[in-house]
């Protein structure tokens, strides 16, 4: 609207400003608001002083009396306001400016602290170094070092070679039977075979004691309730209490020549003389085999009535006869009956009674041994994957149909001389093969990562020694050149060399 400014003031012109301003007048009169309706504010009316529209001075220095809009104002117009009166809104506080000065104080603190760290860790590693180079030995110095080192590693690798916990005289004493029984059994088979279940009476008797102590000592005792002791067991009844049982003979028969020479192949029976342990696991499993082997085979017919009669028995009847027990129908159902007794005392007495121990891992039994081991066949892995509650019924099923199988060519074993000893050469054949990589695969191979661990240590020597100290210089007499080293250690004309020629770690034993 022409005559105010956007405020709604009254414009009057600059001259007449200044006049009303001179002469202390206000520009606006009370005879002003005459005439003003009701409602309207006294600035709103128009203006009647001078024939121009009077205007508001914009000056910033006018006094406070010059308006009576700023005098009511509690701050200026937003269009007189200057950049400086907003900084001063803004102005840091002392508060500020102190912890700004603390806070570079600081910094400089840390960062003189660090540069003095810095100085001193310099200082150490110079001195550091200094003494090192003061004290790098001489290349005699270097070659005594080494010969001693190599001297240490051969002394060590040569007694734990013959070291007595290694090879002790309990184990010698057991090399020197096991050969001698192998030599006794193969005579007397030869040369006396009706002395050989006298043979095997006298080993039973020996070595089952020793089996019962040492496996109870080591938490294993569990194992002699497996049917190997079992089918020992009824071998000796059979020859000493009841030698007139055709049905005990023949149940023997087929679970010595079944379950029992077969286990030699499943349990990995291995022919180890200086092995108590081993030695006495294959006695158990082979030794009835050849004993029945003798008495069915090599004994004659009068030998045999006087002696074993229900062996005579057997061999002598007619087919249809009543003592015709060698054929597969009879054996199968006289040996399933002592096999169901043992499998229902094992299952009660063992599996149902210790049941927490054999799941605690104290006590291991041959059903845990055979789930470790065949884990990753086809069978075990099937076994495996059935519950837990299902697996061991499933695994006394799968025995029984083991034992089966096994004992189906046992009429074969019984008549036929020829059958039955290539059956026994068969299976201590596969001892004698199980033997021969126990000793290659276990001793052989833990001889050979002995070697070539000294021989990376002894390899790693020189290379450091030369690196951190020096190439040496040429050794004197009696240490070739190239990096031929010899250290030859022994006691009283024994010894035992290795060299390393040409930085290749050949490594060779020679006796002096």
């Amino acid at each position: 609207m022409e005559g105010q400014d956007h405020l709604g003031h009254a414009r009057i012109p600059s001259d007449a400003s200044d006049t009303a301003i001179m002469d202390g007048e206000p520009l606006l009169t009370p005879s002003s608001h005459e005439g003003t309706s009701a409602g309207e504010s006294p600035l709103d009316a128009p203006s009647t002083v001078g024939s121009t529209t009077p205007h508001l001075s914009r000056n910033p220095s006018f006094s406070a009396d010059s308006s009576f809009q700023e005098d009511w104002d509690a701050l200026p117009p937003t269009d007189r306001l200057s950049v400086l009166d907003l900084l001063d809104n803004f102005a840091l506080a002392p508060q500020l400016e102190k912890l700004q000065q603390r806070l570079s104080a600081q910094t400089e603190r840390v960062r003189s602290k660090s540069q003095a760290l810095r100085n001193k860790s310099q200082v150490a590693r110079e001195r550091m170094v200094d003494q090192w180079r003061r004290r790098v030995p001489s290349a005699d110095e270097q070659l005594d070092r080494y010969r001693r080192r190599m001297r240490a590693s051969v002394e060590q690798l040569s007694s734990r070679w013959n070291d007595t916990k290694s090879i002790t005289l309990r184990e010698k004493i057991s090399f020197i039977f096991g050969v001698l029984n192998i030599f006794a059994s193969g005579y007397l088979i030869g040369g006396y075979p009706e002395l050989f279940h006298l043979w095997y009476t006298v080993q039973v008797l020996y070595f089952m004691p020793i089996r019962f102590y040492t496996y109870h000592a080591r938490g294993y005792h569990y194992f002699l309730a497996d049917l190997c002791y079992f089918v020992n067991l009824l071998l000796l009844l059979s020859i000493w209490v009841f030698p007139d049982s055709k049905r005990l003979f023949t149940a023997v028969f087929c679970l010595a020549f079944g379950n029992n020479a077969v286990a030699i192949i499943m349990w990995r029976n291995s022919l180890v003389f200086h092995s108590f342990d081993k030695v006495t696991s294959l006695f158990i499993h082979i030794m009835p085999c050849a004993t029945l082997h003798c008495l069915v085979h090599l004994l004659p017919p009068d030998l045999q009535a006087a002696r074993h009669p229900a062996l005579y028995a057997i061999r002598t009847a007619s087919p249809g006869g009543p003592a015709a027990y060698a054929n597969t129908a009879s054996m199968l159902a006289w040996s399933t009956l002592p096999y169901a007794v043992w499998q229902t005392a094992y299952y009660l007495l063992i599996s149902r009674r210790r049941r927490d121990k054999i799941a605690s891992g104290l006590r291991p039994t041959s059903f845990t041994w055979l789930r470790r081991s065949y884990s990753k066949v086809w069978l075990g892995r099937w076994l495996l994957s059935l519950p837990d509650a299902a697996q061991e019924p499933a695994f006394m099923v799968i025995q029984y149909a083991y034992a089966v199988l096994t004992m189906l060519p046992c009429p074969l074993w019984f008549w036929s001389r020829a059958a039955s000893a290539g059956f026994l050469c068969v299976v201590f054949a596969w001892s004698v093969w199980n033997g021969s990589s126990y000793y290659i695969d276990v001793f052989g191979k833990r001889f050979q990562r002995e070697l070539e661990a000294m021989k990376a240590e002894v390899g790693g020597w020189q290379p450091a020694e030369e690196g951190a100290e020096g190439k040496p210089e040429r050794p004197g007499p009696g240490v070739g050149g190239d990096g031929l080293v010899a250290v030859a250690t022994g006691t009283e004309g024994a010894g035992t060399a290795i060299r390393r020629v040409g930085g290749q770690g050949t490594s060779a034993g020679e006796e002096s």
